[in-house]
């Protein structure tokens, strides 16, 4: 099961964020009590997305597996820190299954059948003194992992605009929809303009309520 955490946020982000876009204009006497919404709409609308890099959000998943973080990593301009195979024994390792491989039998019996087979082979090279960082050498994709990303905000909206669409890899869609669905409620209207098919799975913009 995966677990996703929001660790931490910028404090009154969307404030911060209204703050920082004014700052541009020297329109402060126009801030006012909600003002941030309608001015980060705009911000939105117009695709002025820079200033939403002052603010940043920081996540824990765990569950996901070492495919979903090779993915993730690709984002360069996030910042990770993850789950060492050199320093941390793999010996009771969990691992994912795709629903392709799940929902029929004879594959979900030879993948389990493997993953018991990669599990014994690295308890016997670790037995045999063979260190973790060269021992880790077997292991598979669908092992799962910890890793914790920040990223400003800009960059989320980038990565959710690419990792939630139906064309996505189904287990990155669904980690970075979770991650979405925390961010719609910590920050709404930096997030406003995402649309989640719980049914589906997937996320697309639709700037026609901006």
């Amino acid at each position: 099961m995966v677990e996703v955490e929001l660790l931490a946020i910028t404090p009154n982000a969307e404030q911060l964020i209204e703050l920082a876009g004014r700052t541009c204009y020297l329109s402060h006497d126009r801030s006012q009590p909600g003002s941030e919404q309608k001015f980060i709409r705009m911000l939105l609308r117009h695709g002025h997305l820079s200033v939403l890099e002052h603010a940043y959000a920081t996540f824990r998943v765990k569950g996901g597996s070492r495919s979903f973080t090779h993915q993730i990593v690709r984002h360069r301009l996030a910042s990770f820190s993850q789950q060492s195979q050199r320093y941390v024994s793999e010996q009771d390792f969990d691992y994912v299954e795709p629903p392709t491989v799940r929902d029929y039998p004879e594959a979900h019996q030879r993948y389990g059948e493997l993953m018991e087979e990669i599990r014994k082979a690295y308890r016997e090279l670790q037995d045999l003194g063979i260190p973790k960082q060269d021992a880790r050498f077997v292991l598979p994709n669908a092992i799962t992992s910890e890793i914790v990303i920040s990223a400003n905000l800009r960059e989320w909206r980038h990565i959710f605009s690419v990792r939630c669409e139906p064309q996505a890899q189904w287990e990155i869609r669904m980690i970075c929809i979770q991650m979405l669905e925390l961010l719609q409620e910590a920050v709404p209207t930096v997030f406003s303009d995402f649309i989640i098919d719980e049914d589906k799975m997937v996320a697309t913009k639709d700037q026609s309520g901006l």
